[in-house]
């Protein structure tokens, strides 16, 4: 079996799951109990909290946990907003956004909220100038994703750091679920960026926990309400044996990084050059500026599902762009915001690398390719 899916989950790391089972097991307590038990899981979570801090190069009282990227991007948007509402109702997204963040925004414009959207260029980049054109005084949110997760385009976050420096009251939201060892964190959490949002499975740990990044005196309000947890910003009692999870995986991906970037960027240049050789093959991601580990293409006149099922009927495992948009039978969002046309961007298939992944199975990979190629050329 080949998994090429990575960018919508990848594999548990063995180490991260043994974290969680030996928490799970052994430090079972209720960190909100104020007994023992209680206060051993109430360490682990501390000590959790400043792990993941300090391999961002954040504090510890920036770090709040979540079930994962949606619920991160829903708080951040949402809470922004109606933390924020007195001073403006403005809001801007780009218009490649994952879902988590364009149907947030888009139910709070049913609410009464101004949304706008940023748009891209051809190569799936957010256009600074027309983002520029966009900001007004009652702005009080801009969200941009850090990896674009259809493509693989590294957005300009650094240059919107630089946009935004002199609004100090706009808050500036990154969605940085899929910039975990794929990028260094220097791209995409800059001193200007207020929050950011993360999720475990993305980078090894477990499903279903997450956390968002809070710079320190940034106000937002709690979507979750109850008894009090993360500094009542966040209630609902704490994943304790996931969070641990999440911060031995992010320790061990942080730990690989350096060697990790090149094995990856280095198996996507192989598949891209082979790709190249082929006539009827679209290719939408690019190499400079784009994530080492996404590369997105078609097949002239075929649906992106045919080709996924045609590489599963051989155990290798690929997706048609996001996986949470997937099984919605629509072309990729970004590729039509880039304005490729409805027929081609039907045509998108994502293949996501990962360090797991090995020279061995990328030539296993083209091989079929090859053959699933060779059966199209009917519909070509």
């Amino acid at each position: 079996m080949i998994f090429f899916d990575n960018a919508s989950t990848t594999q548990t790391y063995p180490e991260a799951l043994r974290t969680y089972q030996e928490v799970t097991t052994k430090i079972w307590g209720n960190p909100s109990s104020l007994h023992r038990l209680g206060n051993q899981s109430t360490r682990i979570l501390e000590a959790s909290r400043k792990q993941i801090a300090e391999l961002l190069g954040k504090k510890a009282d920036e770090i709040f946990f979540t079930s994962g990227g949606t619920e991160s991007d829903n708080w951040a948007i949402k809470g922004i907003a109606f933390e924020k509402q007195a001073f403006g109702k403005h809001i801007i997204v780009s218009a490649i956004e994952h879902p988590a963040v364009k149907e947030s925004a888009k139910w709070l414009s049913q609410q009464g909220f101004d949304v706008s959207y940023a748009p891209v260029d051809s190569r799936g980049f957010v256009d600074i100038e027309a983002l520029k054109g966009l900001l007004r005084q009652d702005t009080i949110l801009v969200s941009i994703m850090a990896v674009n997760n259809e493509i693989g385009a590294i957005q300009p976050i650094q240059a919107i750091s630089k946009l935004l420096a002199d609004r100090p009251n706009l808050t500036f939201h990154v969605d940085a679920v899929q910039a975990i060892g794929k990028i260094p964190t220097a791209f995409y959490l800059t001193d200007r960026v207020d929050l950011a949002s993360f999720s475990g499975h993305k980078f090894h740990a477990v499903r279903g926990v997450g956390f968002l990044y809070k710079k320190s005196g940034k106000k937002i309000s709690p979507l979750l309400t109850g008894g009090g947890q993360e500094k009542d910003l966040r209630s609902t009692t704490e994943n304790v044996a996931g969070i641990a999870s999440m911060a031995k995986a992010l320790r061990l991906v942080k730990d690989k990084e350096d060697m990790a970037l090149p094995k990856i960027a280095k198996m996507k240049d192989i598949i891209l050059d082979e790709l190249g050789k082929y006539e009827d093959i679209l290719v939408f991601s690019g190499q400079d500026n784009f994530a080492p580990n996404i590369i997105t293409f078609g097949i002239k006149g075929v649906r992106g599902e045919v080709i996924v099922h045609a590489f599963e009927e051989h155990d290798i495992f690929i997706s048609t762009t996001s996986a949470c948009s997937s099984k919605a039978g629509k072309p990729a969002g970004t590729l039509i915001s880039m304005g490729i046309p409805s027929k081609d961007a039907q045509t998108a298939v994502r293949v996501s690398l990962d360090d797991d992944n090995d020279m061995g199975q990328v030539e296993q990979f083209l091989t079929i390719f090859k053959q699933v190629y060779a059966k199209t050329q009917k519909v070509r």
